[in-house]
Formats: structure tokens, sequence, C-alpha cells
């Protein structure tokens, strides 16, 4: 995987995105840093830039999100779980997204896409219960580019060091994870107090 980064750049960050995206697991930490430490110049290889990594792994991961969705949309439930050990599915991975999306509705398909594991099948319970695909697609940019951006930008920070980083990743993925949500709930937190700032008292 890493050599196909290295030899396809950008090409290869958004297929490897897109197939993590439609239940391939493919782990996005290693893509995304990789892809950061590309465009950070720390590694032999096609030097993009960072916003560019960032567009294709985003683009990527709605692409493959679109593919599982329309799978749940037009194979169902049964169908998935009938066939979905021949494309590495495990039938407790799609019980495990649809009790998530059951129990919080359209809304976790935004917050799935910041979560290790749950992010990748998301999009199959979604598709099942003909969540409208703008809205599906909506949710899922708004969910999938705080991810990959933060790993991009880890990746560059890190540059030539990333290997060291990616063997850590093995287990704390879940820390990076709460590192997005935290960034996203001050920033929520800034937004709203400037509108009430701004709001005239009557």
């Amino acid at each position: 995987m890493q050599q196909l980064i290295l030899s396809y750049g950008l090409v290869a960050i958004f297929v490897l995105m897109a197939a993590e995206s439609a239940c391939i697991p493919i782990p996005s930490e290693v893509t995304m840093m990789l892809g950061g430490a590309l465009a950070a110049g720390a590694v032999s290889g096609q030097h993009p830039n960072l916003v560019a990594v960032v567009v294709a792994g985003t683009a990527g991961n709605v692409a493959g999100s679109y593919v599982a969705w329309l799978v749940g949309r037009y194979g169902g439930r049964p169908a998935l779980h009938r066939w979905g050990r021949y494309i590495m599915l495990r039938p407790e991975e799609i019980d495990r997204a649809q009790d998530w999306f059951v129990r919080r509705g359209a809304m976790s398909v935004f917050w799935a896409r910041l979560l290790p594991g749950i992010r990748t099948f998301i999009s199959l319970p979604a598709g099942i219960a003909a969540m409208p695909p703008l809205r599906f697609g909506a949710y899922t940019l708004a969910g999938c580019l705080p991810w990959t951006a933060a790993l991009a930008v880890a990746g560059y920070a890190v540059g030539a060091n990333w290997h060291s980083l990616e063997q850590s990743l093995r287990g704390p993925t879940y820390l990076i994870a709460g590192l997005v949500v935290l960034v996203l709930a001050v920033g929520g937190l800034i937004v709203l107090r400037r509108r009430r700032a701004a709001t005239p008292v009557e």
C-alpha cells in the first residue's frame, strides 16, 4: 500500500480512501498520514500540495461512501449478511453500524466519520434506511473532511518521522478521533458565542 501511494500519489490516495469507505479494511490513518508526509517532502517520491492531499482523501471517502450506500439501498440487510463475507464484511460489523444509525438517526452519518471502525460501515445502514442521497452526501462530506485533514496535517507535521507515528497508531486511533471531535466542538462554541455576541439585545 505504501509503495502504491509513493508511486501514484494523489490517485492512490483517492482510490485507497474510496476503498476504505466502501467497507474494505484499509487504514485511512496510514493513507492520509503518508500523503501528508509526501506533501512535506519528507519521503522520497512525489511532493503533492497538502490541500490537494486533503481534497483527494476526502473525495475518495465520499465516493466510496456512495458505493456502500448503494449496496445498502439496493442490496438490503439480508443480502449484506449473506454476501458480506466475500468482501470481508462481518455480520457483527453490519449490526453495530445499523444499531448506531437507528439510535442516532441521520446525524450518525456525520459523527461516525470521526470514529475508527464504525466510520467504515455507517454508509450501509444509511442506504438500507433509504436516506436521501444529497443529505447523505452533505453529512458524509462534513464528517470526512476534518478526519482526513487532521491525519494529513499530522503526517505533514511529523514529516520523516511518520513511520514511528504509524506504528503508534495501532492502538490509540480513538485518541485522534477524540482530538478531531474536540477541535470541532471548540470551533462550534466559538462560532456560537460570536453569533450570540453579534445578536442585538432587545
